[in-house]
């Protein structure tokens, strides 16, 4: 059977078609997605999103209608998905970390261990960057039984790309059921800030400012100059706690400020910090996919966002589970899965 879905729906965007993409490889059921990405300024499969069909199509062996540049339609039949030694670059500055978190569910359940090179965009805005997946995704995907090891090779900002990373994954028998509804006591924080062909005075500009919001010594900064193909500037503020860590990114851009970008990445921390829920948004959203897979599993976030919500509709349509979206108060939230 064939299922039908709307990419207009919810929040209207990319996550729904690669949601869908990684369930229909895991569960070998075919789907059409008609509007995809309609509630976009640029509507239709642009070279990150094109980037994730043909990364599937390649590690299921699947059939792909509509898979062309600008396509709001796209019917996907996989077929079985085969571990191996992949390499799936964008040909932009579009996000690998998207295109990995499409196939990696799928070469999580394959038969043997694969090797995936991703080339494009490594530092992205509206994504997570590889640093983010490295040290807040996977960790807890780790706990869940998964182990992926990943490796920067070369850094990738928009617009110019180039970037470069791989990523080992490894089989697993199935993923184990996770609570996460306390962070744990802080072990450690610190403010990160890179430049790429830029003057490294900006990447230490906004690491003070920072850390002189947050009130944090100036010792728990960080700030490096990287090789990378044009000019990138990223600010990361990272708390690492007992059981999670999150991660608060921004971007430099033209006409914005050192101290704005500092101030923009504090007011997120302070968000983050004032709901005290171990859970951000972003990793809310990732958690979802495994959880269900994993048949069980709940954690403490905030407000749900429409992307979470669209997600969860998406995982309900392809999987046997049920999700409880359960407020507690003071902007706390519970998110579980049942099958």
């Amino acid at each position: 059977m064939m299922l039908v879905l709307n990419g207009a729906d919810g929040e209207g965007g990319g996550q729904i078609l690669r949601t869908a993409l990684s369930l229909a490889m895991i569960t070998r059921t075919p789907f059409r997605i008609d509007n995809i990405r309609a509630k976009r300024k640029k509507p239709g499969l642009l070279r990150q999103h094109l980037a994730c069909v043909r990364a599937s199509v390649e590690i299921s062996g699947a059939k792909a209608t509509g898979a062309e540049l600008g396509s709001q339609k796209l019917v996907f039949e996989p077929g079985e998905v085969r571990a191996g030694q992949y390499r799936f670059a964008i040909g932009s500055a579009g996000s690998t970390s998207l295109v990995f978190q499409t196939v990696l569910p799928a070469l999580l359940v394959a038969k043997d261990e694969s090797r995936v090179v991703f080339e494009g965009g490594t530092h992205n805005p509206s994504a997570p960057t590889f640093d983010y997946i490295k040290n807040v995704f996977l960790p807890v995907l780790g706990r869940m039984g998964a182990e992926v090891n990943v490796a920067l090779h070369r850094p990738g900002f928009f617009p110019a790309g180039g970037g470069k990373w791989h990523a080992i994954i490894k089989p697993h028998d199935g993923l184990v059921p996770l609570t996460l509804d306390e962070a744990g006591p802080l072990v450690s924080k610190r403010v990160i800030a890179t430049v790429a062909n830029l003057s490294l005075g900006i990447a230490e500009r906004e690491a003070n400012k920072a850390a002189a919001l947050l009130g944090w010594e100036q010792a728990l900064t960080e700030t490096r100059s990287v090789d990378a193909d044009g000019t990138g500037n990223v600010l990361a503020v990272e708390l690492a706690y007992e059981h999670v860590t999150e991660m608060v990114t921004g971007f430099g851009s033209i006409g914005m400020s050192a101290e704005a970008v500092a101030a923009d990445v504090v007011q997120e921390v302070c968000d983050f910090l004032s709901v005290s829920a171990p859970v951000g948004p972003h990793l809310a959203d990732q958690l979802l996919l495994p959880m269900a897979l994993a048949k069980g599993g709940a954690f403490t976030t905030s407000s749900p966002t429409l992307h979470t919500r669209t997600s969860i509709a998406v995982i309900e349509t392809f999987l046997p589970v049920e999700f409880t979206v359960a407020e507690l108060g003071n902007g706390r939230w519970r998110i579980s899965v049942t099958a």
